[in-house]
């Protein structure tokens, strides 16, 4: 098992950035893929990025070009660098390990004022 904890949320103004930050309670060298997922209120939970074990990369195409997930096995981390932030953006963001049925965080709030 392992848990992970997701921070780095918060309020921001359309336009802005935010880092989101997922630390495990183990080393993530195994756990594959790594990734983020977001639920806006009223909305199902959608997938947002992943990264391999290999940092092989793939976004949803509501933030391509905008979002960039990366990963620091050495502090057993998965960040979620967020820029040009829209209100459409909003929601909770959930950190995930091997997909769906693995393992979760507890969730950031991201909020994005227009």
């Amino acid at each position: 098992q392992v848990q992970l904890v997701d921070s780095g949320g918060g309020l921001v103004q359309a336009g802005g950035s935010l880092r989101l930050s997922c630390t495990a309670s183990r080393s993530i060298v195994s756990i594959n893929p790594m990734g983020w997922y977001r639920q806006a209120p009223g909305k199902q939970r959608e997938l947002v990025a992943t990264i391999t074990s290999g940092s092989s990369t793939d976004y949803a195409d509501s933030v391509k070009g905008r979002f960039t997930i990366s990963r620091d096995n050495r502090k057993n981390t998965v960040y979620l660098q967020m820029t040009s932030l829209k209100s459409e953006d909003t929601a909770v963001y959930y950190c995930n390990g091997k997909g769906p049925f693995g393992y979760w965080g507890q969730g950031t709030q991201v909020t994005v004022s227009s």
